[in-house]
C-alpha cells in the first residue's frame, strides 16, 4: 500500500519535469561556460565541459576526454562526438538541484542528475599522463 501511495506522490513530479524540457536557448544559457558533473543512481557517471559555439568536452569517470558538439533536434539536445558521429539525444530539464537528463527512449529512473558544477575546465585523463 505504501509503495502505491509513494508512486502516486512521485509520479506527477516525474511527469511534470519531463513535460518541461529545456529549449536549446535555455540549455545554452544554463550550461555554457560550466563543467557539469553528472551521477546516475547515486554514482558519478561523468562530466562535460560546455564551451562556446555549442562545443563540448565529455569524459566518463576516469576516462579520456572526447570532443563533440551539441544541437537541438525535435525538442531534444543531441550530441555527436569525435569518436562516434551517431547522435545521442537527451531531454534536459531543471530540477531542484540542477539539470536532469534522460536519454532518448529510456524510461523514468534512468536519469542523469547534476551533482556539481564548476567554471574550471574539465580535467582530462589521457593515455600518456604520468609517462
Amino acid at each position: 500500500m505504501r509503495a502505491v501511495l509513494w508512486s502516486l506522490v512521485l509520479f506527477p513530479t516525474v511527469l511534470s519535469a519531463a513535460e518541461n524540457p529545456m529549449s536549446a536557448a535555455d540549455f545554452d544559457a544554463y550550461a555554457t561556460g560550466k563543467t557539469l558533473t553528472y551521477s546516475q543512481t547515486g554514482e558519478v557517471y561523468g562530466a562535460e565541459q560546455y564551451l562556446p559555439g555549442q562545443r563540448v568536452l565529455w569524459a566518463f569517470t576516469n576516462d579520456e576526454c572526447r570532443e563533440g558538439r551539441w544541437y537541438e533536434e525535435a525538442g531534444q539536445i543531441c550530441f555527436v562526438y569525435e569518436h562516434d558521429a551517431t547522435p545521442q539525444c537527451w531531454t534536459f530539464w531543471k530540477g531542484e538541484s540542477g539539470l536532469n537528463a534522460r536519454f532518448e527512449g529510456d524510461g523514468p529512473g534512468s536519469e542523469l542528475s547534476e551533482v556539481a558544477q564548476s567554471p574550471d575546465p574539465l580535467q582530462c585523463a589521457g593515455p600518456d599522463v604520468g609517462v
